[in-house]
């Protein structure tokens, strides 16, 4: 890539983030009584009275500090100290530890399960905060929600980690994160997100038994989520590992080829390093299958072998990602171009220049999806931020 347009490129990275992304949350998303709203619409519609979820108050303090990070706004931090505040005060449970799946619109208690993926998500999220504020009571509240996934959730007989339990740590019969997904004991984006969690607190917080919990995470997928023979990831399994699906999410695959190397190389042990490139490349490679020809990713390969040719707003950033860890750490230089073009597809298809913000995704025959949320409860701008802060970071000078 010429430095013309790698200049051009991480210009617009950053006008993504800061003139279209997080001005749109900012503006709109802003509860007057209290953290965010729960949810707009498809056409950009604020939903009165929609629950309040775990993953997009955590996802929004993430996005917030580390926008704050890289970029010194004093909006972006009172954002962040917005969204902890009402994490503290209305999602961690203080009577079992843990946080609530869900809150009502005015801040009470709605479902009240142990999804330890959002436990996970809010340690990512506490712990960025700390990092760019110092804020010692972020951090300790980080340190309990791990203590509670290592006390709660990790199998120690057959390694990895359960999903679910109910509010007070009793089993539960469905474990499910979404009615999409199969109902099954460990899954693959659970783990991917634990160790996404873990790694962000390993980085203000080196303690080996967090330091003991990565390693084995990392072994965990590349011997038994990575599949030795296509590389890409299974998504479902039963208690003892075994898959109980055959579908792929490309999406996933090239998300974790660049998040287990990240936690690889932060851990800094040379042997797992080492495993880690190989394991990441060939994940990354397997991931490409779902490259289309004008840069975009497809979201999934069913079960039944069919292909869903929607493109979802999160792979494609993940896409671009991906392709930019593959150029600076695997040697491939082509792929720098590769997400280059990427973000040319995400520029033309996905980011909404009149309201703000990204659509949720292009359906098959290319229209805008209007039947999903613009903003919601999994629809949040963690994976469009961080991927304009990560390509902006291996962009470099």
């Amino acid at each position: 890539m010429d430095a013309e347009t790698k200049n051009c490129f991480k210009r617009q990275l950053l006008d993504n983030l800061t003139d279209c992304i997080l001005p749109y949350w900012i503006d709109k998303m802003v509860d007057p009584a209290g953290g965010f709203y729960g949810e707009r619409d498809g056409y950009d519609h604020l939903v009165d009275g929609a629950p309040k979820g775990a993953i997009l108050n955590a996802r929004l303090l993430w996005t917030f500090s580390a926008a704050y990070g890289v970029t010194a706004h004093a909006e972006y931090l009172d954002m962040s100290r917005r969204a902890k505040d009402y994490i503290v005060d209305n999602f961690i449970d203080r009577q079992y530890g843990g946080v609530y799946w869900s809150l009502d619109a005015n801040g009470l208690p709605l479902d009240t399960k142990k999804q330890f993926y959002a436990i996970a998500f809010t340690i990512y999220a506490l712990a960025e905060y700390y990092r760019v504020t110092n804020d010692g009571s972020a951090l300790d509240e980080a340190i309990a929600l791990f203590d509670v996934i290592e006390s709660r959730s990790r199998d120690r007989a057959n390694g990895g980690y359960f999903e679910a339990s109910t509010r007070d740590w009793k089993p539960i019969s469905d474990m499910r994160l979404s009615d999409k997904d199969v109902n099954s004991c460990k899954t693959m984006n659970t783990h991917l997100h634990i160790i996404e969690g873990y790694t962000a607190l390993l980085r203000v917080w080196n303690d080996e038994r967090l330091r003991e919990a990565v390693r084995s995470l990392l072994r965990v997928f590349f011997e038994h989520i990575e599949d030795a023979a296509t590389h890409h990831l299974g998504l479902f399994f039963d208690d003892e590992w075994r898959r109980v699906d055959n579908a792929i999410s490309y999406g996933h695959d090239i998300e974790a080829s660049w998040l287990l190397l990240e936690t690889a190389q932060l851990l800094g042990e040379p042997d797992l390093l080492d495993a880690a490139l190989r394991h990441t490349r060939l994940i990354a490679d397997a991931a490409l299958e779902g490259r289309c020809f004008d840069g975009s990713m497809i979201y999934e390969r069913h079960q039944s072998g069919a292909y869903d040719n929607e493109k979802h707003w999160w792979v494609q950033a993940e896409n671009v990602v991906g392709q930019l860890y593959l150029a600076a750490y695997h040697g491939r230089e082509d792929a720098v171009d590769l997400a280059w073009q990427s973000w040319q597809y995400i520029l033309c298809n996905l980011v909404d220049y009149g309201a703000g913000e990204w659509y949720w995704s292009r359906l098959p025959d290319g229209s805008v999806n209007r039947a999903d949320d613009k903003a919601g409860f999994w629809k949040c701008p963690y994976h469009n931020s961080r991927m304009c802060i990560e390509a902006l970071r291996l962009l470099g000078d």
